[in-house]
């Protein structure tokens, strides 16, 4: 299994200074990746206080891939359709061609309508499905060079000019989130992986199965496998699943992950303080990665 991190560029207490200790820290370890978290602008409730305080998640994974050329760079995962997707094609080309193509692209549609609402894209709410479909098909078309033209719902240009052209290609990295069975199918059918949150291998399994036969109808090859996951020492209670007790139990449930087919763990230990992180990071890498590898 390879991991990745979920950076500490969220929460109260987020710094340049813990974003480069965790970086290095699980370049130092041989980690597969590191994650940046999307939020914009949140409402003042119980609710957001994560995202009070939030790196942009572009700029983030840019900084980071320049820094440490070893790891590859995510973000898990942008809401696209509270954007423009042409600048996005634009950003995330730019990025994947200067760091030699290591970025992974997560995608999402997104759940919260005030967000949406705050970035003058509320109208966009209830078609934003659509909304990502049509820009990953125009991601890829602009990244494969083609000149166009491009005619669809929300995005219509003839004959135009796009470069750089990222690293990957057309084929730059695309994991879709979600947990709805239109967001499975859309991993299975447009992208090359599926990337969950707090999810448990129990309720991950049967997604497996959809993921996997979105990818077959559409001819694609069978996608990556990838969960995002909180860790917990010890028991600590949540409204939400958890990778949470002692190291055994933490390797059982990566066990159960391998099992169904998950081959790559997004970790995030909630903590922002540069040398907590490190020592978090350390310690894990220690009694469970290894185990796992």
């Amino acid at each position: 299994m390879d991991f990745g991190l979920i950076l500490p560029s969220y929460r109260e207490g987020a710094s340049t200074d813990s974003i480069d200790a965790a970086s290095e820290t699980v370049a130092r370890l041989g980690w597969h990746s590191v994650f940046t978290t999307d939020h914009i602008l949140v409402e003042p409730s119980e609710h957001s206080a994560d995202y009070f305080n939030v790196f942009d998640a572009v700029a983030t994974v840019a900084h980071v891939a320049a820094r440490q050329p070893t790891l590859r760079v995510g973000i898990s995962v942008i809401v696209v359709p509270m954007r423009n997707a042409v600048v996005l094609a634009k950003e995330l080309a730019t990025i994947d061609a200067l760091s030699g193509g290591r970025l992974i692209a997560g995608v999402g549609v997104g759940w919260n309508r005030t967000e949406f609402e705050f970035v003058g894209a509320g109208d966009r709410f209830q078609h934003r499905g659509a909304y990502l479909d049509e820009a990953v098909a125009m991601w890829r078309q602009l990244w494969r060079g083609d000149q166009g033209p491009f005619h669809g719902r929300f995005h219509q240009f003839d004959e135009i000019r796009f470069g750089p052209l990222p690293a990957q290609g057309e084929d730059l990295t695309v994991w879709v989130g979600g947990r709805s069975p239109e967001a499975l199918r859309r991993a299975g059918r447009l992208g090359q992986g599926y990337h969950s949150s707090a999810t448990g291998p129990a309720q991950y399994g049967p997604r497996v199965a959809i993921v996997r036969e979105a990818a077959a109808e559409a001819g694609r090859p069978e996608p990556t496998f990838s969960a995002r996951v909180r860790v917990a020492s010890g028991d600590e209670e949540a409204p939400f699943y958890m990778l949470a007790g002692d190291p055994d139990a933490m390797i059982r449930e990566l066990r159960a992950f391998e099992a169904i087919g998950v081959s790559h763990a997004a970790v995030d230990f909630a903590e922002t303080d540069a040398e907590r992180v490190r020592d978090l990071v350390e310690r894990f890498d220690r009694e469970v990665v290894a185990a796992v590898r």
